[in-house]
């Protein structure tokens, strides 16, 4: 059956991410920091959708190992791969805001550190999954993997709470009573661009996931000829 889901998700991701750039650029500088202050449309809502796609990955790996659904397993892999490349353009932006703002493109603060850390953490659960070819246990060390390196989501957030450091306290406060310390019209950019991040997530997610059933397909095709033909 055709797949007629994706391909509108693709147009919506476009579409938002389009309505998101216009308002982040469109919203009034910061007054300390003026027109680097755009970073900051990018930084954050990227950076709080690696939280989010670590956590999916988790939850998926947890129904895998409840069902041995292999679906749930192609789609906490897939999240996991969203999940890095968004971390990885969290610390290029971060790294490209730091350098007018402290003088450096890195240093070893708390929060950058810690978000280094699920970076190489996430690389290596791609790595161990490479090094595996039997898919059942291939996809069972992943989701143990999946759901242990996401406990450092939680450390990653409060690390600027509990080691304050030069990093600066979040804009948008999530714990407790929402706060957002800036102009409203900053806000409405801020949601604008957090909105397209959560499409594109989605779709990026069911995208990657379609292209890894066809590989797994491909895969079990070869693997039950090799076992016709006596190969294993």
């Amino acid at each position: 059956m055709k797949d007629k889901v994706t391909p509108i998700l693709g147009i919506l991701t476009l579409l938002s991410f389009a309505a998101g750039l216009f308002y982040a650029f469109t919203a009034p500088p910061d007054i300390h920091q003026k027109e680097l202050v755009r970073i900051f449309y990018l930084h954050m809502p990227v950076a709080l959708m690696s939280y989010v796609a670590y956590f999916v990955a988790m939850g998926y790996s947890l129904a895998y190992l409840i069902t041995k659904n292999r679906k749930f397993d192609r789609l906490a892999y897939s999240s996991a791969e969203v999940g890095v490349l968004f971390t990885a353009l969290t610390l290029i932006g971060g790294s490209l805001w730091a350098k007018p703002t402290w003088g450096t493109y890195w240093t070893w603060d708390p929060r950058l550190t810690t978000t280094a850390i699920g970076f190489l953490i996430y690389v290596g659960y791609f790595i161990i999954r490479g090094l595996i070819e039997d898919p059942d246990r291939r996809a069972r060390v992943g989701a143990v993997i999946g759901i242990v390196g996401t406990l450092y989501v939680p450390i990653n957030y409060m690390s600027v709470y509990w080691w304050r450091s030069i990093h600066q306290t979040p804009t948008l406060k999530l714990l407790g009573d929402l706060e957002f310390s800036a102009d409203p019209r900053m806000g409405v950019a801020l949601m604008c661009m957090f909105v397209a991040f959560v499409i594109g997530f989605v779709y990026f997610v069911r995208f990657r996931a379609v292209v890894a059933d066809r590989i797994e397909a491909k895969e079990d095709r070869l693997m039950e000829q090799s076992f016709q033909e006596g190969r294993i």
